[in-house]
Formats: C-alpha cells, structure tokens, sequence
C-alpha cells in the first residue's frame, strides 16, 4: 500500500512570532478613554448535572434548565438584527451537533455572521478541558477535532485566536504550552487562588505573559494571559439573562421606575474599580455565564442600551467609552500598547477559593472513571495506528463495518473539565463511560479487520478488557489459544501478560520465562460472579515497534502444579534489578535496593485515611465534596499498623499479598526482567459507618532527604519542582497544611536528593504531595457524605449493581530507584510502557515499523486525516536538564520509517493541526525584566529535524 503522508505537526517545533491577520470587524476604541469591551458569551458544560444529549436538548430540566440548540439559535437570531452585537461560542462538540441540524440556508448565514466577526469561535476544542486530570495527549486530541471542523467549516475566519478556559479548577503549564504551539495568540481564564488574585490585583498583574516550558526557546511556548474580573460572569447588578433577577434597563421617563441614571452610575463605578487593578486602559466584561442567551432578546436589548447611555456620558466629560467586542479584539488591543508584563514560569495550582476551600479533591475523584478514560485513550491510540496501518478495509472488513469516530467523540467529551475531573452527577458518569464503551465497541471492529487484512487470517477475535481483575472467558475455559500484544510505541516493548486460566500447566510458545500462580482471595473478592479462573498464567512477551507479536498457549494435562503460597513474610523478593525487603513483624515494606547503581533506601509503605470535614467546623463550613479536599486534622489515620500475608516465589514474578483490613489490600509484585517495583492497590467498598466520608491515600515514607521539594508531572509531559508551603509567585499564607499541599499527579511524582531518586508512576490521574520530608503520598480513593456546596449538588458516594455497599477501586503504582541524573531515562518509558494492548488470534509477528525510533523520541499520533494522508506527530520527550544523553536533538528519516506506508510528501503543521506552520503567526508580547521566578534551570532548545 502507499500513501501519501501530506500532514505532520511535529510536537515541540513552534513558530515565529509576528502579527496575525486583522481583525477589521472590531469596533473601534478610542485610545483617550477607558474602554470597556462587553463580551457577549455562554458557558455550556459538555455535561455536568446533565448529560451531554440533555443539554444539548434541553431535556431535564427539572435538573437544570438549559438547552444549548436554543442558545444557538436565539443568539444568531439577534445578531442579525443589528450588525454592531457580537457573540463568542466556545464548545465545539455542542456547535457540530446544531451545525449539522441547519438549512443550507441558515448554514449560509452563519459562515456570513463568522466572516464578518459578528460570530467568533474562542477556544474550539470539543470541549473546555480539565487541566489537571487530563493526559496531553488526550487533550491535543480534542483540541484538533473541533478545530478541525471550525476549519474545515468556516476557513480562516473560523479559526480561533485565543484560548478560553473560564471554569476549570486550576491551570496546567502544559495546557499554555499546547495553546502557544496551536497558534493562540493569548489565553483567558477565571479562576485563580484567591491570595494569588490579590497579589495581582495590587501590583495590577492580573495580565501576564506566561513563559510555559523550560526546554523550549523563548517566545515558542509563551503564551500572553489574562485573568478575567468576575470569573465568567457579569458585574454584579448586571445580568439580564431569563435565570437573572437583575433589574432590566427602564428608559421610558414616563413611565415608573425609570432607571437609567441609576444604572449608568453603578456601572461606571465598576468600571473605574476594575480599572485600577488592570493595567491598560482597556478591560474586559464577561456578559454572560452557564448556559445564558436561550432567550438572548432580553441580554441584547438591554446591552444596546448600556452601550448607547453610559457613551452618551462622554458628552458630559465622562472619559468611558463602552463597546461590543470579543476575547480577540480586547486582546489586540492590550497588544497595541507595547507595554511590558510580568513574567510566570510555575503554574496555578493548587486553586483555592477560601482560606479553607482547596479544590484538591477532584485530584482523584472518581477513581474508576479516571482509569477508564486512560485506558481508552490507549485503546483509541491503537485504533488510530491500525486504521493507517491497515488501510480501507479496516474501515470495511470481514468484522463489518468500524469506525475511530465514535471513540474519538467519546474520548472529547471525557476531557470536559466536569467529566474526567469526576465532578459531575453520578448519572452524568455512568453516560461518560457508556460512551467509551460504545466507541470501544466500535474501535474493536476496525482493529479486527485491520488484523484479518495484515494478517490474511479471518479467525475470530476476542477482546478481553476484565484482565486486572482476572476474567477472560476464552482463557478460562480454552485449553488451546493463541494470545496477540499489541505494541502502539515506536520502539520494542517487553512486558509481563496475566491470563486467568483453570488449568495448572502451560506450555507458551516463545514465552521467556512462564508461571502458573492462584487468583488471590482479593481479586476474587473483587470480581464476584464475572469470572471463575482458579489460576493465572503469566509470562513475559516481547512486542516489537507499532506491531504486534502472538503467543500460543496450549494446556498440559499432566504438568506441573501451579505455585503455592507461602503464609508467612519473606525477608526479601529480589530479581537482577531490584531488592525488596520487609519488616517480619510487621509485614510492611523495609527496604528498595537497586543492584545495578548499589543503591538502597529505607522505604516503609502503608495506607491512611483522612477524615472528611463535614462542614460542622469552628473555622469553616466547607465540608469535603467532590471538588473540594478539606480533612478534619493533619494527622491520617492508620489503617493497620501490621499486614497479613502470603508469599509466591516463581521464575516468572514474585509476590507478597498484603491484607491491611477487610477493605484495603495490596500485593507486592516483582517480576523477573523488570525495573520496577509493582504496587497493585484494592481498596472499598469504603466504610462510612462513621457517618463521615474518609479519603484514602498510600504514603510512601523514606530516608531521601528531601527538604520540602518534590515533583509532579503537569499532564503527562513536562516535570514541575514543588516545595511544601510555598508558592514560586506570591508569599503563601497556608491554612490547610494538607489539602494547600496536594497538586495534580498525572503519571508520576517523585522525590531526590543528591544520591537518590524514587519515582513513583501512576495508572491514572490522582493527587498527592510531599507533606513530610522524605515522603509521597497518593490518594487512592474518596467515598464522602456531604456536598461541597459547588454546585453538583451530590455527594461523592459511589456505589453500582456489582458494588451496592460502595465502589471497589483497583489500581498499580510502580516504584523505581535510581540515581538522580539518570532517573529521567527509566522513568520516563516506564510511564509509557504501562498499557499495552491485547486482544486474541492466531498470528505471526508484525511491525508498522522499519525500525525502533530513538529512545527520546516518542510517536504521539499517527491517524487517518483523510483518504490520502495520514496525522503524524513525533515529540521529543525529553526535558533539557532531564538526561545527559536522551536530552539531546535527535534525527528521524522519515522516508524510512513505515513498513506499511510509502512517504511521498510531508507538510508540516501547528501542534493542532490546524494552520500550516510557516503560516502561523503569533503576536509577540514583550516580559518585564525581574519578574521571572524559575526553580528550574532555562535550557537549550530540544528538537526533531525531518
């Protein structure tokens, strides 16, 4: 097969800074007043205490009203009657839905309201991300499908200049990093921790240029951004929204209460008082906030006559000139003043409110579903990759007919920053997953005729998605069956496989290293009627580069018997990598040793919980909910201060299961060939016989001496240094040592000194900090009784049909040892390497790949774009300080890299893949001298020549 691969976004590449194109629909300023730019706008989460179909409709509104196709179609309504009104529209995923339900006619109009600017798109993703439960790679993902339609829609009038994220709960420096190499000329926001804000607003920083990568050169990944005055929302007094119950503008003098003189003042009053903390002498005015505008006559009407009375003000030598505009105008505007602006290098988490009120909890709220949207991203990467690789008939094969667009739309949505941050309703949840398992469904038909296609073989495939609870129908009762790995990275993968299985024997074909070993009373436990294996065969498969590799496996009718298990703590486990011992009396982790850099920590491992404040507190109301972390005291309490275990010693893995109460256990796992230490963590239902909610963590205590640091990744990518009790902006006054101490933890966290480095990755998104030196801790799991009072209106008190007395959350960690200007190297694949795929066939070994990529260079995308061309994104994965080797410019022949695909052209494009590179162009912004505040070295740019 050959196609042609015409579309490349190469991940760290960014482009020059200059101006982009005029913006002629803005209306004009005048640059001796203070202008007040009105930006008309909705916020319509893409579900939250409804469903995406329920807004979307308007259905339920005994829950909320909100229907978002009448917004639309009210909004466009009205900004036909006068051509001076302008409306922004932010989620994608809502906008195609209305799109596609138009006439030709009215479709017509629309792209008219965009070409003149009366219509702008911010933002124009699917959906408004989450920024810190979200993966990078998720999130560039969603970006490029709505910005793709918007493109393809409305051409360059449609594409959207700045970045909108007015309600997540705190920012990443990955989401800036992503927004400056999409294109975005500047970035708005709402929310901030409050003594963050107040800081601003004195020194009037509440406008800054965001310097967001350490690896990448200045002004790639800076990003301009603004914090707006009211969230999202109107100046107080000042919304006319059918859910307002502001006062409308009477201007009849005839009539009773007119009004105006009183409105005109109150809102000069705000104007000026928000001018003193900006620094131009333009600012901005949210008009607008959730779900507004469905009747938008009655935000128009009265914003026209704001507009026409406070201007008729100038002519008594009142220096306000108020204006209809958008993020864009108001941006080009701050742009033309040529001034000069504070510099931010860290990022804005943790996010808190109140002195008590730390939105650290949706960290790890919803445990489960975190999990579920990692694993689909990795499923959804795999059926990009087969969809190239395996070209048309994937699409149409002998499986019938599959699509990668519905798990494409599935996994967007999960990005909304109340869905993977677990902050939504939990009937809004179960309506997140079921979409991942629909397009998972669909996915499996096209990854099967992918297969049949590469392989000549039409032979059944059977997906077994149940495995870490050991259930696998075909493996349980099969006595012969042939197992296929997946491997979606560019280079080889060699990783341990659990199949449940009945039998005692196996015979492996290839396999390096091979047990039998019994399902644990845990996992039993856990999986209740699903599955019924007495044992699991494990061994190790080695997959090569964007390929798969198979292993038959026969059963053995007179073999050996399966391991048996030993009830007492062993002293140590230890494979050639990794020494681990335990304390005999306590059963508990002693020790981690590394044997190839001789190195050896003190490391005791155990699991807590916080008590929830229920809100009855003499220093605050705020009791813990689903967004919010408030603990009753500082001091967690143990679980068990001692484990019960048993002990399996085999070629192939070595395990200690350890059983901390009813409702928490945990094994300990080492397997031959590996690196790392596996942690794999049960823990529910959770018991709130207490009538209190408890959040329950793991802490990792060691003998690193830390000194308050340690670090946590900001989605996935980049690394960031943390201190406990200290912010890197503003001096912190701490008042909840605990929750004011929890950052997001996307795939791993760890801490060092000058010896040592203990990494700990992650399978899904949790928070965690370094609340004593020298110590990790991880919440794994919340089960809480009382609301936050944010909104959600819903305890977070997760139970289903398998689990009616509370969710069972299962989950790993794995732990490395290594020397710190080395740890970079291990840790960063491992993070990677955690999920490959496996489904079942019969098979030969296959490789998309001519050869494995360098170690530093990671293959973040290859997916169909369109019959012809392929979406390729190759990233370097490397910080600069991180590796003395894999740090470095590396250099991939693309011509040589496919083995299914012939390269006859490449373009390059934005990280989004929206615009064509050379042609993006950005405004450059100038940063204040001083005001930087890095606590990581500014290093030389990393790179990917083609």
């Amino acid at each position: 097969m050959s196609l042609q691969l015409t579309v490349v976004s190469l991940f760290l590449l960014g482009g020059v800074l200059t101006f982009p194109l005029g913006q002629e629909s803005c209306h004009p300023t005048k640059p001796d007043m203070l202008n007040v730019h009105l930006v008309p706008h909705t916020h319509d989460d893409v579900g939250w205490l409804k469903t995406v179909d329920q807004y979307f409709y308007g259905d339920r509104n005994d829950i909320q009203h909100a229907g978002v196709q009448y917004i639309l179609d009210s909004v466009v309504d009205q900004l036909l009657k006068n051509p001076d009104r302008r409306f922004i529209y932010v989620e994608t995923a809502f906008f195609y839905r209305w799109w596609r339900q138009q006439s030709s006619s009215m479709q017509q109009t629309v792209k008219q309201l965009v070409n003149e600017g009366r219509l702008e798109f911010v933002n124009g993703g699917w959906c408004m991300s989450d920024e810190a439960t979200t993966h990078y790679s998720a999130v560039i993902d969603q970006m490029t499908m709505g910005l793709r339609f918007l493109n393809e829609t409305f051409g360059p009038c449609g594409r959207p200049r700045v970045a909108w994220h007015i309600d997540p709960f705190g920012h990443a420096r990955e989401h800036a990093s992503m927004f400056a190499q999409m294109g975005y000329d500047g970035f708005f926001f709402g929310r901030l921790d409050y003594q963050d804000r107040a800081r601003r607003m004195m020194y009037r920083e509440q406008e800054l240029l965001w310097r967001a990568s350490d690896s990448l050169t200045p002004p790639m990944a800076d990003l301009f951004t603004g914090i707006l005055p009211n969230g999202y929302n109107p100046p107080e007094g000042f919304c006319w929204d059918q859910s307002c119950d502001d006062a409308p503008i009477r201007d009849d003098p005839d009539l009773e209460d007119y009004n105006v003189d009183d409105v005109v003042k109150r809102f000069l009053a705000i104007a000026e008082g928000q001018s003193a903390v900006y620094k131009t002498n333009h600012i901005i005015m949210t008009m607008g906030s959730d779900f507004q505008y469905e009747n938008a006559n009655l935000w128009y009407k009265n914003l026209d006559k704001l507009i026409h009375y406070v201007n008729a003000q100038q002519a008594n030598g009142i220096k306000v000139n108020v204006l209809y505009s958008t993020p864009s105008c108001y941006l080009q505007e701050l742009h033309r003043t040529n001034l000069t602006w504070a510099l931010k290098n860290d990022d804005f988490f943790p996010y808190a409110d109140d002195a008590h009120d730390f939105w650290t909890g949706y960290f790890t709220s919803r445990p489960a579903l975190k999990r579920y949207e990692r694993i689909s991203n990795s499923n959804l990467q795999m059926c990009n990759q087969l969809e190239v690789l395996g070209g048309p008939v994937s699409r149409r094969g002998p499986f019938g007919v599959g699509d990668s667009k519905t798990m494409k739309e599935a996994m967007a949505v999960a990005q909304h920053h109340d869905a993977v941050s677990g902050t939504e309703k939990q009937h809004v949840a179960n309506d997140y997953a079921r979409r991942l398992a629909n397009g998972w469904q669909h996915c499996q038909v096209l990854v099967s005729n992918s297969l049949a296609g590469l392989s000549g073989s039409t032979a059944e495939r059977i997906y077994c998605d149940n495995l870490n609870i050991s259930v696998c129908p075909l493996t349980e009762s099969s006595k012969k069956f042939s197992v296929n790995v997946y491997n979606p990275l560019a280079r080889p993968v060699t990783w341990p496989v659990r199949l449940p299985v009945n039998g005692t024997a196996y015979v492996v074909s290839d396999a390096n290293g091979k047990s039998v070993v019994p399902v644990s009373p845990a996992t039993r436990e856990v999986r209740r009627s699903r599955g019924f294996a007495v044992n699991e065969l494990v061994f190790q498969v080695q997959a090569p580069p964007l390929g798969y590799t198979t292993y038959s496996v026969s059963l053995l009718q007179n073999g050996p018997p399966p391991a048996s298990t030993q009830h007492h703590t062993p002293t140590a486990i230890k494979n050639k990598f990794l020494q681990v011992t335990f304390d005999p009396d306590t059963g508990l982790l002693s020790s981690l040793s590394n044997l190839e850099t001789k190195q050896t920590i003190k490391l005791t491992q155990n699991f807590y919980w916080y008590n929830a404040s229920d809100g009855n507190n003499v220093e605050s109301i705020q009791p813990s909910g689903a967004y919010i972390f408030r603990p009753n005291s500082s001091t967690p309490f143990v679980i068990s201060k001692t484990a019960k275990t048993e002990s399996i010693q085999t070629p192939a893995v070595q395990e200690v299961r350890q059983w901390f109460s009813p409702w928490v256990s945990q094994v300990v796992r080492l397997y031959a060939d590996s690196r790392a230490l596996e942690l794999e963590w049960t823990v529910g239902p959770v018991p709130i016989d207490d009538d209190l909610g408890k959040e329950v963590i793991t802490r990792l205590d060691t003998s690193i001496q830390t000194a308050q640091y340690f670090y946590t990744d900001s989605n996935g990518r980049e690394v960031l240094q943390r201190k406990t009790d200290f912010r890197p902006t503003w001096n912190l006054k701490q008042s909840e040592p605990i929750a004011g101490n929890y950052y997001p933890i996307n795939s791993r966290a760890f801490i060092k000194d000058d010896d040592d480095q203990l990494t700990v990755v992650t399978d899904r998104s949790q928070g965690g900090g370094s609340i004593n030196n020298g110590s990790l801790e991880i919440m794994l799991h919340r089960r809480l009784l009382y609301d936050d009072v944010r909104g959600v209106a819903e305890p977070l008190n997760e139970t289903s049909g398998i689990f009616p007395k509370g969710l069972v959350v299962r989950g790993r960690l794995l732990l490395s040892l290594d020397r710190p200007a080395s740890a970079a190297d291990a840790h960063r694949p491992l993070a990677q390497e955690k999920e490959p795929g496996e489904i079942f066939l019969l098979h030969a070994i296959f490789s998309g790949l001519q050869a494995a990529l360098p170690p530093a260079v990671h293959l973040l995308t290859l997916s169909q774009w369109d019959k012809d061309s392929v979406l390729l994104r190759l990233e370097h994965q490397f910080q600069s300080w991180e590796s003395k080797v894999n740090s470095q410019p590396v250099t991939v022949n693309l011509q040589k890299l496919f083995t299914t695909l012939d390269v006859l052209g490449v373009s390059e494009l934005n990280l989004s893949a929206n615009q064509w590179k050379d042609e993006m162009k950005r405004f450059s912004w100038t940063p204040e001298s001083g005001t930087a505040h890095l606590h990581l070295s500014v290093p030389s740019l990393q790179h990917i020549r083609t």
